[in-house]
């Protein structure tokens, strides 16, 4: 991504902001384009370069009313069409390629002082983002706004780990998810330390297709733990791979977004624009 599109994404986030304390009263393109300073044309222009559709558009897409008609249309049967194996569409194209693999003891002991991580700092269409791997694969990815203050965090999952500022090719593969054509995917592996329910928790956030949302309690039911919802949501808030790991797809029963570790607008934005892309890919197929 460029240095432009960052900064594109960071206009984009402030509308997003005022879309959704101004949604009921359905704000004109005037009124969310001064919101961000810029004329109605280059705001229209700048949104729909970024998400693919119009802000109006958009606006459907991050709605409560959409959320409650996804969340009724979709979570009977998203499990099910997940365990579908044929390559249809983006949507399911993008979650067929990324598996967990759980850390060994052996591998975390000490703090990791068995592992050696390289690391990098990226940029996304949602903000810069640091990415950690290991020989076997991704095993920290996190949008942040203070580089060091990133970097404290992922040293201080893996205290006594050797690190290396390296772009490998574990990252870039990992980092082509935000590219449009997945066709070119390779499969990206995570290797992740965390308990056998959270592992769990992860792996089947993996089968919520791009485009769709669930809730914790459609999560807790598809992992046979019904009433777990409060111990789903703290291992979904635990998820330390952002994006790769879909937790931005859960959302509350009511509709509503819910908080996200990486703030709740940025949810919104990856929401929306997944819809925006796997609605236009549909159109496209059809």
């Amino acid at each position: 991504m460029t240095k432009q599109e960052h900064i594109n994404y960071n206009r984009i986030a402030e509308a997003i902001d005022y879309i959704k304390s101004n949604f009921k009263a359905q704000p004109s393109l005037n009124e969310i384009a001064e919101t961000v300073h810029l004329s109605n044309f280059h705001f229209q222009r700048l949104f729909t370069d970024w998400a693919g559709v119009s802000p109006k558009k958009f606006m459907q897409y991050i709605s409560l009313a959409y959320a409650k008609q996804l969340l009724k249309e979709k979570q009977a049967t998203l499990f099910d069409t997940a365990l579908e194996t044929g390559l249809s569409g983006t949507g399911r194209l993008h979650d067929l390629f990324v598996n967990i693999e759980g850390m060994t003891p052996g591998e975390f002991k000490n703090g990791g002082a068995n592992l050696s991580i390289n690391y990098s700092i990226a940029e996304s269409p949602f903000g810069n983002l640091i990415v950690a791997s290991t020989s076997i694969g991704i095993c920290h990815m996190a949008f942040f706004s203070n580089k060091e203050q990133a970097l404290s965090i992922l040293t201080s999952r893996f205290p006594k780990a050797t690190y290396n500022q390296v772009v490998d090719k574990i990252q870039k593969d990992a980092l082509f998810i935000f590219q449009n054509d997945w066709s070119k995917l390779n499969q990206i592996k995570l290797h992740l330390n965390g308990t056998p329910f959270q592992l769990k928790v992860w792996e089947t956030l993996l089968k919520i297709p791009t485009g769709n949302l669930t809730t914790y309690g459609a999560i807790a039911k598809e992992i046979s733990r019904p009433k777990a919802s409060r111990a789903v949501g703290t291992a979904i808030g635990n998820n330390p791979v952002a994006f790769l790991i879909p937790c931005h797809r859960v959302i509350q029963a009511s509709g509503n977004t819910g908080g996200y570790m990486w703030g709740t607008t940025r949810k919104t934005a990856i929401i929306g624009w997944e819809a925006a892309k796997t609605n236009a890919s549909n159109d496209h197929q059809n």
